[in-house]
């Protein structure tokens, strides 16, 4: 099985990915989808790294279903200081301690803020163990690095620890 599909979860996206793009479930739109699935995760072997299997499937969804919510709540937030006149937005750079030691996971969590509208992840400090995040309205800077620590972080280690 694994000859046949080397990365799975590659596979599965590709072939979602490629259905939602088309928009139709045709059979010609499904068997280019699995041909797709099949053909481009052996094709791209090479060049990416061994697929990495989750641990906790069940804290994967769930942290998925947040980040969609977090996404979502801070579209609003934003697009609510951005537009009110009055607004007095408190820019911070923020210094995250690095607890997980995965580089997926260090991976997934830099994502994760940057595309949470508001925040960007702009630094992998190796040597310190540390990700620099710009804030684009932080009035208390330790808050928002626990509340990072405990919403992303620490399911991220569930998942990969």
């Amino acid at each position: 099985m694994k000859r046949w599909l080397p990365h799975p979860v590659l596979s599965l996206l590709l072939a979602a990915v490629w259905l939602l793009l088309q928009q139709s479930l045709a059979l010609p739109q499904l068997l280019t989808a699995a041909v797709l699935a099949l053909l481009l995760p052996r094709l791209l072997h090479g060049f990416l790294d061994d697929p990495v299997h989750p641990r906790a499937w069940g804290t994967a969804l769930r942290l998925a279903l947040r980040v969609l919510w977090d996404i979502l709540v801070a579209n609003l937030a934003v697009a609510r200081l951005v537009l009110s006149p009055g607004a007095r937005p408190q820019p911070a750079w923020l210094r995250i301690p690095l607890r997980i030691q995965h580089p997926t996971g260090i991976t997934l969590l830099a994502t994760i803020i940057t595309t949470t509208p508001g925040t960007v992840s702009c630094l992998v400090d190796e040597a310190r163990g540390e990700l620099a995040v710009h804030a684009l309205d932080c009035p208390d800077p330790q808050a928002m690095v626990a509340e990072i620590r405990q919403r992303y972080e620490s399911p991220l280690m569930e998942i990969f620890p």
